[in-house]
């Protein structure tokens, strides 16, 4: 596999000149079962200034160690002189330990002046850590929950705080206790968004996924905290703010409605997109079943943002873009 993404980058002449913007490169050969068990899957993403050669050093690096690549994305927008890459490889952790693997890839990325070059080997690598921040709705939090639970979610999840006050014999209080993951209430005022205690609760996560949570994060907090903050937010806005935006949009009439996954920025619900999903709505569905599919998108459209994150297939794009392989 190696060679083969030698020679295609040899006969495609990826350069900042290249006419092809947006590149996949998979074996031809039906999906096969791993050769040996004793194999790890590896996933690397580069992100550098775009140069000739970038592919066959990345197929090298992988290559020279016994790996093997199974996949690679390569995104190269025009006029831009940058370049985006994801590798899927496999290899053996006997001939390529983990820590050299660092070490190969820094070189690597120190060679080509890299913005961002991570690896990451779900087998070997600790989950990410994370809290869930939550208010009074539950379908996004239960969704989240049971993700994690199913194995479907590969992040570990350290509590769930919240505004609103749930009972000690609610579903989601239960689940929690029996799966010993702490529940931080926090009562909040206009005034006191209890921001610091929020930071001490999190401070040792990987990032933050706010499950419908309506509270307003300041600045001041995102750049104490840090690391990346995941929101999700109903495809009706601009148009209905406010309240009941189902019940508005259901009022209006509207045939699509949908879900949106972004980056949490200082500007409201303004921050990169990673996934959008959307449903076709007619006359025929009443407010019940209107509701019932937009929370639907929520709790899809959140789930598949986070696993995107943790299978490294987004990385930031001109500021307010996601690339998301």
């Amino acid at each position: 596999m190696g060679m083969f993404v030698r020679r295609v980058s040899q006969v495609l002449g990826l350069t900042n000149n290249t006419k092809i913007r947006n590149i996949s490169f998979q074996s031809l050969d039906p999906p096969l079962p791993l050769p040996s068990p004793s194999l790890c899957h590896g996933i690397h993403v580069f992100h550098c200034p775009d140069t000739v050669g970038i592919v066959a050093k990345l197929s090298d690096c992988i290559a020279s160690r016994g790996g093997n690549i199974l996949a690679a994305d390569v995104f190269v927008p025009q006029n831009k002189h940058v370049f985006y890459s994801r590798s899927d490889f496999v290899f053996d952790p006997l001939k390529w330990p983990r820590m050299q693997m660092e070490e190969d890839f820094l070189k690597l990325s120190q060679a080509f002046n890299a913005t961002r070059s991570v690896v990451r080997v779900p087998a070997l690598d600790a989950k990410y850590k994370i809290a869930v921040l939550a208010s009074k709705q539950d379908h996004c939090l239960v969704d989240l929950l049971h993700g994690w639970q199913d194995g479907r979610l590969p992040v570990d999840i350290t509590c769930v705080i919240s505004n609103h006050h749930r009972d000690s014999n609610t579903h989601v209080i239960r689940f929690l206790e029996r799966h010993g993951i702490p529940y931080h209430c926090l009562n909040m005022t206009k005034e006191n968004k209890r921001e610091n205690e929020i930071l001490e609760l999190v401070q040792n996560t990987d990032f933050l996924v706010l499950a419908r949570y309506m509270q307003i994060l300041s600045g001041n907090f995102l750049r104490s905290y840090g690391n990346d903050v995941i929101n999700i937010h109903h495809g009706l806005l601009p148009s209905f703010k406010g309240g009941h935006p189902s019940k508005q949009a259901f009022e209006a009439g509207v045939k699509l409605i949908g879900a949106t996954s972004h980056f949490v920025t200082e500007e409201l619900d303004a921050g990169p997109i990673i996934e959008q999903m959307v449903e076709r709505v007619s006359h025929r569905d009443n407010l019940q079943s209107f509701v019932q599919k937009s929370e639907n998108l929520e709790k899809q459209c959140l789930s598949k943002a986070i696993r995107s994150y943790c299978e490294l297939r987004v990385l930031p794009y001109e500021g307010k873009k996601t690339v998301v392989f």
